[in-house]
C-alpha cells in the first residue's frame, strides 16, 4: 500500500517537473524566436548585442519593436488564461471564460466610448484610465450574467445569454465607433481585432503592477479555491467566507480580463482553452498547480499565436485573436463534446 502510494507521489512529482519544464523551455524558445522572426531577421549574437548593448545599431529592433511586444505578449497571455481558470472555478464549469461570457466584449464597449470621449477632445488616455474603463465593462458584463445564472440552471444556457452579451455589445461598439473622427476609427478597430503592437514601455509598466500583484494573490488563495472545488459545504467546514470568496474571484478575474483589453483588446478562447490543456498536460485540478500553470500556459500559447500573427503573411499582420480562435475554439468543441458524452452516461 505504502510502495503503491511512493510510486503515485513519484510519478505525479515527474509529471509536475516534466510540465512546468516543457512550459519554460517553449517559453524561453518562442521569447527567442519571436525576438529573430520578422521583416528584419537578426541572428542569436545580434539579438545579444541589441539586448545588453546600449549603443548596439539593432537595440531599437530587439527592444522597441519586438521585445515591447513580447513582454506584453507573456503578462497578458498568462493573465487571460488565469482569469479564464477563475471564472471556471467561479461557475465549475470549464466552458466559462471572459470571452465566451461576454465579459471581454463589455469591457471593449465600455472602453470604447472612453476612448472616444478623450481622443475627440485631443486628450491622450492614460494607462490608469483604460484599466479603470475597462474594469467597469466588465464589471457591467459580470453583473448581467450573474443576474442571469440565477435564474438559469443550465450551464449551457448561461453560456449562450453569455455570447449573446457579446454580441450585442460588440454591435454597440461598432456602432459606436462609426461615429468616431476618421483618425480615432483606425486607432480604435486595430485595438478592436486585438493586436500587441500599439502597446508601449509605459504600458508595460502600468500592466506588470496590476497583473504580477493579482497572480501572488491568486497563488495565496490556492487552498480556498482548492476548497472550493469541492463544494460550497465543504469550504464553508473549512472556515471559508463563501461571500468574501466569491467577490474576489470576480474582481480578480475582472481586473485580469480588463487589463488584457485596455492594452491588447479583446482577445479570444486563450481564457477557456488553456486552463482546459493544462489539465489535460498535469492531469490535475489544483489550485496551487493550476494557477502558475495557466499563467505560463497563457504566455507561450499568446507567444505563438503573436509570432504566426506577425510572419504569417508579413509583411501584413493578422490580429491576435483571430490566430487564438484557429487554436482555441477546437479545443472548447471539444470540451463541450465531452461534457455531452459525459452527461449521457
Amino acid at each position: 500500500m505504502h510502495a503503491d502510494g511512493a510510486r503515485t507521489g513519484i510519478s505525479q512529482r515527474t509529471r509536475l517537473t516534466l510540465g512546468f519544464a516543457f512550459l519554460c523551455a517553449a517559453l524561453i524558445a518562442l521569447m527567442f524566436w519571436n525576438i529573430v522572426a520578422g521583416s528584419a531577421e537578426l541572428t542569436l549574437s545580434e539579438v545579444f548585442d541589441g539586448l545588453f548593448h546600449a549603443a548596439s545599431p539593432h537595440r531599437a529592433i530587439v527592444m522597441n519593436a519586438r521585445m515591447v511586444r513580447i513582454v506584453p505578449a507573456i503578462l497578458l497571455g498568462g493573465a487571460l488564461a488565469l482569469s479564464g481558470f477563475l471564472l471556471q472555478t467561479f461557475f465549475a464549469n470549464p466552458i466559462a471564460g471572459p470571452f465566451i461570457l461576454g465579459i471581454s466584449s463589455g469591457a471593449k464597449l465600455v472602453l470604447s466610448i472612453t476612448m472616444i470621449a478623450f481622443l475627440s477632445r485631443g486628450v491622450a488616455v492614460g494607462s490608469v484610465t483604460l484599466i479603470a474603463a475597462s474594469f467597469l465593462g466588465a464589471m457591467l458584463s459580470m453583473g448581467f450574467v450573474l443576474a442571469i445564472s440565477a435564474k438559469v440552471k443550465r450551464m449551457s444556457m448561461l453560456v449562450i445569454c453569455g455570447v449573446m452579451i457579446g454580441y450585442i455589445c460588440s454591435a454597440i461598439t461598432e456602432f459606436v465607433i462609426r461615429f468616431a473622427d476618421d483618425s480615432n476609427i483606425v486607432k480604435l478597430h486595430d485595438w478592436a481585432m486585438g493586436s500587441f503592437a500599439s502597446i508601449k514601455w509605459d504600458n508595460v509598466a502600468v500592466m506588470t503592477a496590476v497583473v504580477l500583484p493579482a497572480l501572488v494573490i491568486t497563488f495565496f488563495m490556492s487552498k480556498p479555491i482548492g476548497a472550493y472545488q469541492l463544494g460550497e459545504v465543504y469550504a464553508k467546514n473549512l472556515g471559508v467566507n463563501i461571500k468574501a470568496f466569491r467577490i474576489a474571484l470576480i474582481l480578480l478575474s475582472g481586473v485580469l480580463s480588463a487589463c488584457v483589453t485596455a492594452f491588447a483588446g479583446p482577445i479570444s478562447f486563450v481564457g477557456v482553452a488553456v486552463p482546459h490543456l493544462m489539465r489535460r498536460l498535469f492531469k490535475t485540478a489544483k489550485p496551487i498547480v493550476m494557477i502558475p500553470a495557466c499563467f505560463l500556459g497563457g504566455a507561450v500559447f499568446c507567444l505563438l499565436c503573436d509570432l504566426i500573427a506577425r510572419t504569417a503573411f508579413a509583411p501584413n499582420e493578422l490580429s491576435i485573436s483571430s490566430v487564438t480562435a484557429v487554436f482555441g475554439a477546437p479545443i472548447v468543441i471539444l470540451v463541450m463534446l465531452r461534457r455531452q458524452k459525459e452527461g449521457a452516461r
